[in-house]
């Protein structure tokens, strides 16, 4: 998959602190390195759900968790075919776990430094130290004449721990051939070896108030520019200001900063009648902690009936935004106001056109609404260390392994996203498989059409409406 550059990658990481840094200086005043993360490079905390999978996946393969208890650990998702996220341990990419749909399970891709972290009791081959500088410093693959020993459990196609006789691990790669056939060769490919950029790692323990306190300056920079944006735009523009609140964490950080550059401000919430309870639920207590009147508008019978029309949402098809979220917004907005200057959570590091668009904006579908995105040069790390500093009640399902809320069908999810639905909203996910498959027995489409997502995309071009987050 090609790289997406969307912006500069801040990432650093202070190996005193053992904490990221998003500058060049950790507040305790150590340098602080670049974390070598594959662009686009949004990464983001792993919540205990993300570690608990993460480990789950490498005990699995490798006999071992590879995530210690009382570190940080980072996830960034990266270009794939459906999705894959890279791992960053004491500031160093370990590794990454790859969903694959026809089999729906996680394969670990683990890289050396992951050795720092675990000692691998299966799927791993033992070389003679006479391979060692070839396959640690040239990169070479492990022929049969360098094989020692390898662990029964391997199988051609398994990732594999490369390891010496005195247990230490000189590269990792994709076994050839199975245990069983490796023991028989004299000659030819046991394992192919992945070539890895070699990077820093340091272990050490630390919480994300530490991290929250490492950042401190750069958050400080990041908040007060912000702060003067809203007030620039809102002075220079009359319309009643408000916020786009959907109950995802971008939203909650650009709040955070409307009210105090503002004060307390409408929230307009469209909900779609497809929101997972636990985003009206964020909405509720957002709205409580500080005290804001919530502007709420609901059409779930026009999302069904165009269903009933067109079938369901795709990508290039995103017909779900505009009946459920922008026309909706308008009619709200031409009830109470006639015209407002919405702040909306929109990061350039989320989508090429999200990159590419402009901070201060009007939608054609919603002109009476001036949209404006406080936050576009955020990255999830800055957000996520602004909501931990102001310690905002931000959405439960982050902690369960979604990295983005909206809508619970969302075209735009991967099937990873679909199946961790499964596990934590069994009904929601059971009731759109069921409108799925009627649509398909209706529409006499191929038998595999729901089951390998082929509904989500219709053949055009990606489809994104920015007015609202």
């Amino acid at each position: 998959m090609p790289r997406i550059y969307l912006g500069k990658i801040p990432l650093r990481w202070c190996d005193t602190c053992h904490t990221p840094v998003l500058s060049g200086t950790c507040a305790c005043g150590a340098p602080a390195r670049p974390v070598a993360v594959t662009p686009p490079g949004d990464a983001r905390p792993a919540f205990p759900d993300d570690v608990d999978r993460v480990n789950r996946v490498f005990c699995e393969h490798f006999g071992a968790p590879l995530i210690p208890e009382g570190h940080l650990s980072l996830l960034n998702k990266v270009p794939a075919d459906d999705r894959m996220d890279e791992i960053v341990l004491g500031g160093a990419v370990v590794g990454a776990i790859r969903y694959i749909p026809g089999e729906q399970c996680w394969e670990p891709l683990p890289r050396p430094n992951a050795a720092a972290f675990l000692r691998p009791t299966k799927r791993y081959v033992v070389v003679d130290d006479g391979a060692i500088p070839s396959i640690r410093d040239g990169g070479a693959s492990v022929l049969a004449p360098g094989l020692l020993s390898i662990d029964p459990a391997v199988a051609e196609g398994d990732e594999v721990f490369i390891l010496t006789e005195a247990g230490e691990c000189i590269g990792v790669g994709r076994a050839k051939v199975d245990a069983a056939v490796a023991t028989t060769m004299e000659r030819g490919l046991v394992v192919r070896t992945r070539r890895n950029v070699s990077s820093a790692c340091v272990p050490g323990e630390a919480t994300w108030e530490d991290a929250v306190a490492a950042n401190e300056r750069i958050l400080a920079e990041y908040e007060a520019a912000s702060i003067q944006f809203v007030r620039d735009v809102a002075e220079k523009n009359p319309e009643r200001p408000t916020v786009s609140y959907s109950g995802g964490k971008d939203s909650l950080a650009t709040l955070l900063i409307v009210l105090k550059a503002l004060g307390p401000v409408p929230l307009l919430f469209a909900d779609t009648g497809l929101e997972f309870p636990e985003t009206c639920e964020n909405v509720e207590a957002v709205a409580e902690r500080y005290g804001l009147e919530v502007l709420r508008v609901c059409d779930e019978a026009a999302f069904w009936s165009e269903f009933e029309r067109s079938g369901p949402p795709a990508v290039d098809n995103r017909w779900c935004c505009r009946v459920c979220k922008l026309h909706p917004l308008g009619r709200l907005i031409d009830e109470h106001f006639g015209e407002c200057l919405s702040f909306i959570g929109q990061r350039k590091y989320e989508s090429v056109r999200r990159m590419q668009s402009r901070r201060v904006w009007r939608n054609d579908r919603v002109p009476q609404q001036l949209s404006a995105a406080p936050i576009q040069q955020w990255t999830a790390m800055h957000v996520w260390l602004y909501i931990f500093r102001e310690k905002a009640p931000y959405n439960r399902l982050y902690e369960r392994g979604l990295d983005r809320i909206g809508c619970f069908m969302c075209p735009s999810s991967d099937l990873a996203t679909f199946a961790l639905i499964r596990e934590s909203c069994p009904e929601l996910s059971e009731m759109w498989l069921a409108k799925l498959a009627g649509w398909q027995e209706k529409q006499g489409l191929p038998r595999d059409w729901v089951e390998r997502g082929l509904w989500r995309k219709r053949g055009g071009a990606d489809e994104e409406e920015d007015s609202y987050n």
